[in-house]
């Protein structure tokens, strides 16, 4: 007896749902039998103010920013005793390098002749696109010590870049060398262990395997902390990090 279009259409829904369940039932076993890193980055002190940036010569950036804009090297957060960007990763403590590749797309757009996002995350071959949202042209150029150093021109309407870095390293900076204010940096991890504080200085970092391990901090001007945090399956483990500036 010939097997019917529908009767295909009929297995292959069926196969479908059952990938679907079987793809829900993994992910609901790994995050029990994982935890989370939690927390927020604080500051002891005031924090200094960034300097006024002039965009007078690029009017069509400049138009973009209705209320001057300012550098971004320390940014508290919200309520002044907290720190935004400050990136967080598990820095000893992992076992094997078998990690999975993160699925969220990792993007470093040009918009206003300023680099956002300010801090750029994400793990060692994975895809990262440039993006030129702006009607002038950049020159996107990271200057890292572990990996190596390019620099590509993107005109207006010009397609993505791709880039991708191949070895662990953190803060490797960025400039632009036609818009000298902009700047941005970048941190590869061979993990997917890793976050960035938001605008109330908090962090999260899912899907831990059980274990104690050494957690940093790492802020571009201030520097890296550490401390260290045990997780066990199912729950969340606090880390803080305080900051202290003059």
């Amino acid at each position: 007896m010939r097997t019917t279009h529908v009767q295909y259409a009929a297995k292959a829904f069926v196969l479908a749902g059952a990938f679907a369940v079987i793809t829900l039932h993994s992910a609901a076993t790994l995050a029990a039998a994982s935890g989370t890193i939690s927390g927020t980055i604080k500051v002891d002190g005031t924090v200094p103010k960034g300097k006024a940036i002039d965009m007078s010569k690029e009017p069509s950036c400049a138009a973009k920013h209705p209320t001057p804009i300012t550098t971004e090297q320390v940014m508290a957060g919200t309520g002044g005793n907290t720190l935004e960007n400050v990136v967080v990763y598990i820095s000893a403590g992992l076992q094997g390098s078998n990690f999975p590749m993160r699925t969220e797309p990792v993007t470093i757009e040009q918009n206003g002749c300023q680099y956002k996002p300010h801090m750029i995350v994400l793990q060692v071959n994975e895809d990262m696109k440039v993006v030129n949202s702006d009607q002038t042209s950049h020159n996107i150029h990271p200057m890292p010590k572990q990996n190596t150093e390019w620099n590509k021109s993107q005109p207006a309407g010009a397609p993505p870049i791709d880039a991708k870095f191949t070895t662990q390293e953190v803060g490797i900076p960025v400039k632009c060398n036609i818009h000298p204010w902009m700047r941005s940096y970048i941190s590869v991890f061979n993990h997917p262990f890793f976050a960035v504080s938001d605008k109330d200085g908090k962090f999260t970092i899912k899907n831990v395997p059980p274990g104690t391990y050494t957690v940093s901090s790492w802020q571009e001007t201030l520097g890296t902390q550490t401390t260290q945090v045990t997780v066990a399956a199912g729950q969340t483990a606090a880390a803080t990090f305080t900051y202290k500036t003059r």
